[in-house]
């Protein structure tokens, strides 16, 4: 009784630091934040936490705010899953075909090597600015996608592939016993990095293209009318709809690396 006592106290203790330790990092930060603002003593150029809270409050009892956010929040999130999409079969032929893979490494060479802003005014002379954050999200994701899941493949077993080649087992049960489970990690690292990157870039594109309706373009609107809280508290939307998606998509993908495990078993 005593030691099931102890192990339940030290669960519900190490509960409580998980919800405690991102709390106390987080009031930490807002700390800073509201010194440094007392410190300024100019709202034009830092606000208060409060102040941006107290915007935000505003903003999400409006009907515009959550269009706003839906018109960004598709485009940018399709962006990256077509992006995911293109990155793995592009690796998989890459993997396969030498030509593929010759022909295909420069180009995202060249896509890492070139600046967001050069992909963005060379969309804008082609395509409309509502597909503006789409493309641009699909283009910076696509390398680091395509690079991870290179590696991944590339990495598996090679006994493993030997033994399947041997016992011929099918193309379908090989995949999902060898290929996926040792490609997914590098995956979700790729999807780790590429959520944040199609965010950054889609709004940097929206900021610069004024597609109507966007994030974007209420972070320009607010920097035209000087409303640092305005500034702030979009940021602040940015920030948390990028990490409700990647805890999401992580999430999804840490459940399914789960089931590969523990299929064999099964």
């Amino acid at each position: 009784m005593t030691t099931s006592t102890t192990a339940a106290e030290a669960a519900t203790g190490s509960g409580w630091r998980k919800v405690a330790r991102p709390l106390l990092v987080l009031g930490f930060w807002l700390g800073v934040w509201q010194v440094a603002t007392l410190a300024v003593h100019q709202d034009l150029l830092l606000v208060s936490p409060g102040a941006v809270l107290v915007r935000l409050t505003e903003l999400v009892v409006t009907g515009d705010f959550w269009s706003t956010v839906w018109y960004s929040f598709v485009r940018i999130v399709a962006g990256f899953l077509l992006a995911a999409v293109v990155g793995v079969l592009g690796a998989a032929l890459a993997a396969a075909s030498r030509i593929v893979d010759a022909l295909a490494t420069p180009v995202i060479a060249a896509i890492r090597s070139t600046p967001v802003v050069s992909f963005i005014i060379l969309v804008l002379m082609w395509a409309d600015s509502s597909r503006l954050a789409t493309i641009i999200s699909f283009t910076m994701v696509v390398p680091v996608i395509y690079t991870n899941v290179l590696d991944g493949i590339r990495h598996r077993d090679r006994s493993l592939l030997e033994v399947s080649t041997v016992f011929g087992v099918p193309l379908l049960r090989r995949l999902s016993a060898i290929d996926v489970p040792a490609v997914l990690p590098f995956f979700i690292a790729a999807c780790k990095i590429g959520i944040g990157l199609a965010w950054k870039s889609g709004i940097a594109a929206e900021v610069i293209g004024l597609p109507k309706g966007s994030i974007g373009e209420r972070l320009y609107q607010a920097k035209l009318f000087l409303s640092t809280a305005d500034l702030f508290a979009w940021t602040v939307v940015i920030i948390a709809l990028s990490f409700a998606f990647e805890r999401f998509a992580l999430a999804v993908l840490a459940r399914a690396q789960a089931r590969l495990a523990n299929g064999p078993a099964a």
